[in-house]
């Protein structure tokens, strides 16, 4: 039994993710209030497990993930990468035209992947912030008032609401990537692609420090997939690099320019070498 935590209540896309792309049985799925909840309650030892949304393809990477995995806790990694599409729908508790509706309740970061349609299609409307999509349809589920939500098939399924319009997102190749955490890392055995994460972080701000860590890849032909810089939480002007490379940790080129990375400079930290998704 692997007890995972997602960001609940049931019916978010975390659930959904975590229910269409892996074996987990909804027993053992453990819902909680937040991504921050998720990844301490792995660090604690509380569940075994958890799946926290690391990146979508319209409003970038999410922060809280970022800044917990990086700074908060030193013994939790990802294991695994779940690419999920998502298509958000507009769900009321009864029928009603959207020129009645007075109130878009959802969570900010899938209000922001519907702008355009919350401009064009509702801009009478109030926008309400809720802790996720799930407890947004929850919430509009049990009012009398004239609001509707954002959030997905299963939600609407789970809390009894019908869906007034499909697909509102502001792009349709629109997709979350998830990843799994565990307190274990990863088994690099596995016949797939596979991608390693990392976070940099400098002694001190001087000129070509970031060129200095590109190039340690860029001399053994590591392919990187992604870089991003995020404040340290020490001050202005000071960042910590997010990196990920194409590869195992353990693969030769891969673990060469980690270790030279290591004596360069003052941290580096494994975030997790997992398969892709």
């Amino acid at each position: 039994m692997t007890r995972t935590g997602f960001l609940g209540p049931r019916g978010t896309w975390s659930d959904e993710a975590l229910t269409a792309n892996t074996g987990v049985a909804e027993a053992d799925m453990v819902p909680l209030p937040s991504v921050p909840d998720v990844i301490m309650a792995v660090s604690s030892g509380e569940i075994e497990a958890g799946i926290v949304p690391m990146e979508n393809a319209l409003e970038g990477s999410v922060t809280a993930t970022l800044d917990y995995l990086a700074f908060e806790v030193d013994n939790v990694v990802i294991t695994r990468e779940i690419d999920h599409p998502i298509h958000h729908k507009l769900i009321a508790r009864t029928p009603m035209k959207l020129e009645e509706i007075e109130r878009v309740v959802s969570m900010p970061i899938a209000s922001a992947q519907c702008r355009k349609f919350i401009s064009v299609r509702l801009p009478h409307a109030e926008t309400v912030a809720a802790g996720s999509t799930a407890e947004a349809v929850r919430i509009v589920s049990e009012s009398d008032c004239k609001c509707a939500a954002i959030g997905s098939q299963l939600a609407a399924d789970i809390y009894g609401c019908v869906v007034l319009e499909e697909d509102i997102e502001d792009r349709s190749d629109n997709e979350t990537r998830f990843v799994l955490l565990s307190a274990a890392p990863a088994p690099q055995d596995l016949d797939r692609p596979y991608k390693t994460s990392i976070v940099c972080t400098i002694a001190h701000d001087q000129p070509g420090s970031l060129l200095q860590i590109l190039q340690e890849f860029a001399h053994r032909y590591v392919n990187l997939t992604k870089i991003e810089s995020r404040p340290s939480k020490k001050g202005l002007g000071d960042y910590v690099f997010f990196i990920d490379v194409e590869g195992k940790k353990d693969d030769a080129a891969v673990a060469a320019a980690l270790k030279c990375l290591e004596c360069k400079l003052a941290r580096v930290k494994m975030l997790g070498s997992y398969p892709v998704g």
